[in-house]
């Protein structure tokens, strides 16, 4: 099977696609209960793996018919240490789900392998707090510490990297760098920003991308933003600074509300699927070093499906 642990593809100039939100998915359109937001606890039973299939092979199709790469992202954000203690995992219990979410995705890649290509293998890593708020942060040395234990179960399986999303601020980031450059695993970082285009902590983006590159030799293969409007860090992405060569990746929010709205919501909000996909290709027309698109809140396969052919010759 190949892997690609050496020599990350969509840091070429070949189109990946990813998933969409898959824990607002599963809650608003499956009608599942996740509590804390954890998807991993349908890694538990047989429905929920098959759940988890289901719902990833729905993408997979559509970058198959694209002709596009996958980066297929293991459901597992929530799967580290606090968020686990909340939900009756202890360290043991936490190491197996994160393996076993890696292989869930090796046997996906294993049917695809021939209809989609490359596909990479991503183990998700999540914040250790809220995902929305700054108000608890750690030393890049603790968050280091923190974070070691899942990377440390990601680097012994056969996931290709680790990503972690839906940081908040730069601390955690520089931590996460260090362990898995430690581990000899290929990250890359995943932003949030505000309706203001600034992460939750108030830093700008591009001040946060330079510290985490200052602090750790640009060890990072790449970094993301995700979980807000593009129009909420269109801005942001426009200075022409160097720093915006280092952003390659968007999981961009389907909703312009703010955090704090979405946190308020009774219903979802799924934007404009049409427009979504309008808006990536206008990115990326303007950043062309953009290689991979994805979703996060309030997205699904149509919102993907738009993007494919916003962005794919083979669907246009």
């Amino acid at each position: 099977m190949t892997t690609y642990r050496n020599e990350l593809p969509q840091l070429g100039e070949e189109l990946f696609l990813s998933d969409g939100g898959l824990e607002t998915t599963l809650i608003f359109h499956n009608g599942m209960d996740l509590p804390h937001f954890a998807s991993f606890v349908l890694m538990q039973n047989d429905d929920g793996i098959a759940t988890l299939r289901d719902y990833y092979r729905t993408y997979l199709d559509i970058a198959s018919e694209s002709g596009t790469g996958f980066i297929l992202e293991s459901p597992t954000w929530r799967a580290n240490a606090d968020w686990g203690a909340q939900l009756g995992y202890d360290a043991a219990a936490l190491a197996n789900v994160n393996r076993d979410s890696i292989e869930l995705l090796e046997r996906l890649r294993q049917r695809y392998a021939d209809r989609v290509g490359p596909i990479v293998i991503s183990g998700n890593i999540g914040p250790r707090g809220d995902g929305y708020l700054a108000n608890e942060r750690m030393a890049a040395g603790e968050a280091t510490d923190y974070h070691a234990a899942q990377i440390e179960t990601f680097a012994g399986t056969n996931a290709d990297m680790v990503c972690a999303i839906t940081l908040t601020y730069a601390e955690e980031a520089v931590g996460i760098v260090d362990a898995a450059a430690a581990r000899g695993m290929p990250v890359a970082i995943g932003f949030t920003t505000e309706t203001d285009g600034r992460l939750p902590s108030g830093q700008a983006l591009g001040e946060a991308i330079e510290k985490v590159d200052a602090a750790t030799d640009s060890a990072a293969a790449y970094f993301m933003v995700n979980c807000a409007h593009t129009e909420h860090f269109d801005d942001a992405l426009q200075s022409g600074a160097r720093w915006i060569s280092r952003v390659r990746g968007v999981r961009a929010n389907a909703s312009r509300l703010s955090h704090a709205e979405l946190d308020e919501a009774e219903e979802l909000d799924d934007g404009d699927p049409g427009e979504f996909g309008r808006l990536y290709r206008q990115l990326r027309e303007r950043l062309p070093q953009l290689s991979v698109f994805g979703g996060c809140c309030g997205t699904d396969h149509r919102h993907i499906d738009e993007v494919s052919t916003a962005l794919c010759p083979a669907t246009m």
